[in-house]
């Protein structure tokens, strides 16, 4: 039992820091900046239940998913990388990126903001490769508790992720359009970059894969 205990804390630590709840809290509030209240809400369940069952599925069937397609995590980490560089450069110069611009008005309004929700928040922001690489670090061994653990430790972060989304409403109102707008291209700064590094790590890693089979 202590053993296990101590394994939660090392998860609960491990997914907090790759994850960021406070970081992804601002993130958010600048994607769905002129949204209205319910559609916010809408958007933060909709990518944090996308965000668990992503990683749901990588805990207990990442292996073969990855050996099935011949995946690799350099592969996944590149990818991500650019549609993050690509969201953040939009961000910077205070337009909204084509990958997940709302549509003003009714159902179309609605379906953007599910898109939106699904990517590129549920993934790859929420559950990106750094948090899948997490899951899946965890859930090594094939002790069911200790994936029934990991599981239930990446759904209390949904939990935490899911109330500090909803307090950055509250965030944005305060902020009024000017301070949004700083905001919206600082966080776009710092995508960017974050998607930069996340394409320097997989080609990194391709490179020492290749270097290592060659």
């Amino acid at each position: 039992m202590h053993t296990l205990m101590t394994h939660i804390l090392v998860m609960a630590g491990g997914y907090f820091a790759i994850m960021n709840p406070i970081a992804n809290t601002a993130i958010f509030t600048s994607m769905t900046a002129g949204m209205d209240e319910a559609t916010t809400r809408l958007v933060a369940r909709k990518s944090l239940v996308t965000a668990f069952c992503i990683i749901l599925g990588f805990v207990v069937l990442g292996k073969v998913v990855f050996t099935f397609f011949g995946i690799s995590l350099p592969a996944i980490r590149i990818t991500g990388g650019i549609m993050i560089a690509l969201i953040g450069y939009h961000m910077m110069h205070g337009k909204a990126s084509p990958s997940h611009t709302a549509v003003e008005g009714g159902n179309d309004a609605k379906a953007e903001a599910a898109s939106l929700a699904i990517s590129p928040l549920g993934m790859p922001i929420l559950a990106g490769p750094g948090t899948i690489a997490v899951a899946m670090n965890y859930s090594t061994t094939s002790e069911a508790s200790v994936i029934a653990a990991n599981v239930g430790v990446f759904l209390g972060l949904c939990v935490v992720t899911y109330g500090c989304f909803l307090l950055g409403e509250r965030v944005e109102r305060k902020l009024g359009a000017n301070g949004l707008k700083v905001v919206t291209q600082l966080m776009g700064l710092i995508l960017a970059v974050i998607g930069v590094q996340m394409g320097m790590d997989g080609v990194f890693g391709a490179i020492r894969a290749f270097m290592h089979t060659g």
